[in-house]
C-alpha cells in the first residue's frame, strides 16, 4: 500500500485534518438522531442538525443552553476515541505535527502532544470577549459547567449567561466566526509548525473538503509544491482528487478514514 510505504520513507509526517475526520469519529454536525436526543426543544422548533446553529442568532439563555450542551458533548468528553487513537498508533514514533480546522481538541485528547497541534480556527476549550476588549482569552470549561448547572431541558435555556471578565460584555467561544476572532493563543503552535516543516515531509490530509479550503486543503497543496521531496496522501470520501501538477507525489484515496485505518 502506498501510504504504508511512504510512511516508512518519510522523514516527518504532517497530519492535516478537516471536519470529515471528526465526523468519521462520531462527531458529525449533520447527525439528526443525536441532535434530537440532545436538543429536543430546538428539534421541536424545526431544527434538525448542529450545523444549522453555527452563526444562528438566539436569545442569550437559549444560546448558552445550546452551546453549553454542545461543547460539553463535543469538547470535554474523557473517553478515548478509536479513530484518533488508531491514527496516533499509525504515526507511531515518527516525527510529526498536526494542522487541523477542527475545534474539538480530539487530537490532544487522544495521545497527540498538545504543543504539536495547530488549530488556526480556534478551540472550544477557550472563550473570548465578543468586542473584543482584550487580546486575552480564557479556559471555557468553567463557563460551560456553570451554564450546564442551570440548564433546563424542558426550555432548552440556561439561566447562567457568561460575561467578559474584563468589560462585562458578551462573550463567545474562541473560534473563528468573524473579524472579532482572537487567534493569539494558537499563534505559537503555528510558528512551531513553520519552523518544523522541511523537505521529506509526508502530508496525510483527512476529511478536508471545500467548506473552508483556505484553511487546510489549499495550504497543504501549496506546501507540497514548495518542497521537492514532499508527498501528499489525500483521504476523502467525496473530494479526494489531487492536483495534476503534483504528479506521482500525490495520491488520492477516496474512502472513509475508518476504512484506511481498518476500523469497523
Amino acid at each position: 500500500m502506498t501510504l504504508e510505504r511512504w510512511l516508512d520513507e518519510a522523514d516527518r509526517v504532517l497530519i492535516a485534518a478537516g471536519a470529515g475526520l471528526s465526523a468519521a469519529a462520531g462527531y458529525d454536525y449533520s447527525d439528526t438522531e443525536r441532535f434530537a436526543e440532545l436538543f429536543p426543544v430546538l428539534h421541536e422548533k424545526g431544527l434538525w442538525a448542529r450545523y444549522q446553529l453555527i452563526g444562528l442568532p438566539l436569545p442569550p439563555r437559549l444560546l448558552w443552553g445550546y452551546w453549553s450542551v454542545h461543547v460539553d458533548d463535543i469538547r470535554f468528553g474523557a473517553e478515548p476515541n478509536p479513530v484518533y487513537t488508531r491514527l496516533r498508533d499509525l504515526v507511531g514514533t515518527r516525527d510529526h505535527f498536526v494542522l487541523t480546522s477542527n475545534v474539538d481538541g480530539l487530537f490532544a485528547r487522544n495521545g497527540f502532544a498538545e504543543d504539536r497541534v495547530w488549530t488556526p480556527q480556534g478551540d472550544y476549550g477557550r472563550y473570548q470577549c465578543e468586542t473584543p476588549c482584550t487580546r486575552e482569552t480564557w479556559p471555557s470549561r468553567p463557563i460551560v459547567d456553570a451554564a450546564l448547572a442551570t440548564y433546563d431541558v424542558l426550555t432548552g435555556e440556561s439561566e447562567t449567561v457568561p460575561v467578559c471578565p474584563r468589560c462585562g460584555g458578551e462573550v463567545f467561544l474562541n473560534v473563528h466566526k468573524g473579524p472579532e476572532y482572537v487567534p493569539d493563543h494558537y499563534a505559537p503552535a503555528g510558528k512551531r509548525l513553520r519552523e518544523w516543516l522541511g523537505d521529506g515531509v509526508l502530508v496525510i490530509e483527512i476529511g478536508a473538503g471545500f467548506s473552508t479550503p483556505t484553511v487546510i486543503r489549499r495550504p497543504v497543496e501549496s506546501l507540497v509544491r514548495s518542497l521537492p521531496s514532499a508527498r501528499l496522501v489525500r483521504v476523502n470520501t467525496a473530494h479526494a482528487e489531487v492536483p495534476a501538477d503534483l504528479g506521482e507525489r500525490a495520491v488520492s484515496v477516496r474512502a472513509d478514514i475508518t476504512e484506511v485505518l481498518d476500523l469497523p
